[in-house]
């Protein structure tokens, strides 16, 4: 097959898993705000889209542990070829759309993984794999980051409970806290978070296309991607976050504990916080392992509340299957697309079958912006009012106030009016009353 075709093929390939990559990690950023009532669901898919377009521009250094550490290429170590990310590929893109369709929030990044290293290893052989920096930046940040996101977020919720609660001064007992702030609050961690996820996992796309572009021998190995690049993935991940991802923000937002907005805001600090570390030391971190860590150690800070454990596991057994679930397709494809050109149009006609059959089989469940999420009122979300607005509803309410005030104080002046009733009984009472009395 024509390389110039088959590049081609690719780029479109990654792109589409750029997009997939968007809607199935809308909820990270977005569940909890959604959640607790901070902003409107589609608000908040409108607005974590815009963050990621912007994140995408910020920093590419995932994107060069993607295309020159993990897998080997260049005349320095193994010719990877643009079949085999094809294969790697496919592994990811299928396995993103079956967890999506169940609903569990798996890690994208580490399907592509899985994907290029099933792929590489069946078409190339072990040593096509970097594993020193597989371990580095990939597995120890899996098993770590989401642990110290979960603690992190564990102990800013019981500060801020701490920090907020209030006793009445005579009993000592504790007074209703709504704590309305947070929800406030909640704003502007979860857009830091939809920032952050642009940085991160736009990168990994950017990554496989230049690594395709070093495989075809058009750019320069050890070299970072392209401009075009970084805007044809930016826009790609951004219109994925706004197509949704509802069902996979419905078991974020309510599937794992009952969020509070002061939960919510924990979560989202720590979420953020983890995610822009590990793009700035090009970490191919899993951002929705971060993200389900930090609810559900904001769930166990919080008093009263229970984190469904059973839905823990079966996420955690979705991150563990990911990566050899992915290899295992990315492998397969590999040993079908090398027999040449019929078995890459085989591998692209069944894995375009596969997503399709499993786009039509959600509409049978359909999940949108209108049943994803039990929120709490649609009138608690958060508008921001305009200073003479603000000012002008401060004086029609103190003018309804005054005049209410007034109204009851002339009510209260005024005599009583008798009524048809007292008139008759007064009358009764003179007729029957001694003329001795009356005079």
């Amino acid at each position: 097959m024509d390389i110039t075709f088959m590049v081609a093929l690719v780029i479109a390939l990654a792109l589409f898993f750029d997009f997939t990559n968007g809607f199935h990690d809308t909820a990270n950023a977005m569940a909890t705000p959604i959640a607790t009532g901070a902003i409107k669901p589609k608000t908040a898919v409108t607005l974590a889209a815009l963050l990621n377009l912007v994140g995408a521009f910020l920093s590419t250094e995932v994107a060069k542990t993607v295309s020159g550490g993990i897998i080997r290429e260049g005349a320095d170590g193994v010719q990877i070829t643009p079949e085999i990310i094809f294969a790697g590929l496919m592994g990811a893109i299928l396995w993103n759309m079956i967890t999506w369709l169940k609903g569990l929030p798996s890690s994208s990044s580490h399907a592509l993984f899985g994907g290029l290293i099933g792929a590489a290893i069946a078409g190339i052989g072990f040593g096509s794999v970097n594993l020193e920096t597989l371990l580095q930046k990939v597995i120890l940040p899996a098993v770590f980051a989401p642990l110290i996101a979960g603690l992190v977020a564990y102990v800013c919720t019981r500060l801020a409970y701490a920090l907020t609660s209030r006793h009445d001064p005579e009993t000592g007992s504790k007074l209703t806290q709504k704590r309305g702030g947070f929800r406030t609050g909640q704003i502007f961690t979860s857009s830091l978070v939809a920032l952050a996820h642009g940085t991160n996992d736009a990168q990994k796309t950017m990554g496989i296309i230049t690594l395709v572009l070093i495989a075809a021998g058009t750019q320069a190995p050890g070299t970072g991607p392209q401009f075009w690049v970084i805007a044809a993935c930016a826009f790609a991940i951004a219109i994925g976050t706004y197509s949704g991802g509802w069902r996979i923000i419905r078991t974020m937002g309510s599937g794992l504990t009952e969020v509070k907005p002061a939960q919510g805001f924990a979560a989202e600090t720590s979420t953020a916080s983890a995610i822009l570390a590990s793009s700035h030391l090009g970490f191919a971190l899993s951002t929705t392992q971060v993200a389900s860590g930090s609810v559900i150690g904001s769930g166990m800070g919080r008093r009263g509340t229970t984190v469904r454990w059973s839905m823990v596991g079966r996420i955690a057994l979705g991150w563990l299957f990911t990566l050899p679930a992915a290899g295992i397709v990315g492998a397969l494809t590999a040993l079908l697309v090398n027999t040449g050109v019929v078995g890459i149009l085989i591998a692209a006609i069944a894995g375009t079958g596969a997503v399709l059959f499993m786009f039509f089989y959600s509409r049978k469940s359909a999940v949108g912006h209108h049943n994803a999420v039990e929120v709490e009122e649609a009138g608690q979300a958060v508008r921001f009012a305009k200073k003479k607005a603000r000012a002008k509803a401060r004086a029609d309410a103190r003018a309804k106030a005054s005049a209410e005030a007034k109204a009851k104080a002339d009510a209260k002046a005024q005599p009583k009016p008798r009524t048809e009733a007292d008139a008759a009984a007064q009358s009764d009472a003179d007729a029957t009353t001694p003329k001795e009395t009356q005079r």
